[in-house]
């Protein structure tokens, strides 16, 4: 057995204690969009400083809890708190939940986040549903040795967010009159925002958002055979011409007043999973 399979037993061991189901959907609540978790049907939730082997939230508005329960009648597992490369974490301590909800039987995750918006036509407040990403972490959570129980050692990436729920997400969001937009996610490290030259050279390459998450949590979702739906609200606007300092607390704050949108859309998709 490697290492790592050995540490997800360890962690599954005290996951069994509280709860012997089996979750198909995963969720991973970005930066101040915990607020889903008022839509579970709690049944039962761990802190991860019980669960061996996890990191720790160390980012304001991340609470840092395993959550277990039903949305819509469906059984789900979501992480409220999620971790960072700039918090000094490793890749595969980054996906290291991802890899425990392959073994809790998550077959769907859904992932938020919180951005910033590069493209003209996007606003503040904005929901984007993300169709490809763009990896300037300068890391990847594949390297190393290949885990072959949990995918292949070239996996591949032609459709990293799931079409099929790309396209529910937008059908529910029409049907409900919320204003989706689709576009591409970039992955950098932070913790700083961007420059202003930054900003335009990421608008440049492609990118329509850019963030500090997402991208290792789905490289490994991929790798692990899962169907992704990425959901990113555009909390700060980056506009090299027209660009102004933000405080966290004004992104936090766009975020929780977006947040309902989301939740609603979130909560839809599961449904008609």
């Amino acid at each position: 057995m490697s290492q790592l399979l050995q540490m997800i037993n360890e962690t599954l061991e005290v996951i069994r204690m509280k709860t012997k189901k089996e979750y198909p959907v995963g969720i991973i609540l970005g930066t101040g969009l915990g607020g889903l978790v008022r839509e579970i049907d709690v049944e039962c939730q761990i802190d991860y400083s019980e669960l061996p082997h996890f990191p720790l939230s160390t980012v304001e508005s991340h609470q840092g809890k395993l959550i277990f329960g039903k949305i819509n009648g469906k059984d789900v597992v979501a992480m409220q708190g999620r971790f960072h490369y700039y918090e000094g974490y490793t890749m595969k301590q980054i996906t290291y939940p991802v890899r425990v909800m392959k073994f809790l039987g998550v077959k769907t995750l859904l992932v938020s986040n919180a951005c910033g918006g590069m493209n003209p036509l996007f606003r503040l407040g904005d929901i984007m549903l993300i169709v490809d990403h763009i990896n300037l972490l300068g890391d990847n959570p594949l390297i190393g040795k290949n885990e072959d129980d949990f995918g292949p050692r070239f996996p591949d990436m032609s459709e990293p967010y799931n079409n099929e729920l790309i396209n529910l997400a937008e059908q529910i969001a029409l049907k409900n009159e919320i204003r989706v937009q689709k576009g591409v996610y970039v992955a950098v490290s932070g913790p700083n925002l961007e420059t202003r030259a930054e900003y335009r050279f990421l608008r440049a390459i492609g990118a329509d958002v850019v963030g500090m998450s997402t991208v290792p949590e789905n490289i490994v979702a991929n790798h692990s055979g899962m169907n992704v739906l990425g959901i990113s609200i555009i909390t700060d606007e980056c506009f090299p011409d027209s660009l102004r300092p933000v405080d966290v607390k004004e992104i936090i704050a766009t975020a929780m007043k977006a947040e309902p949108k989301m939740t609603l859309l979130m909560k839809e998709v599961i449904k008609e999973l």
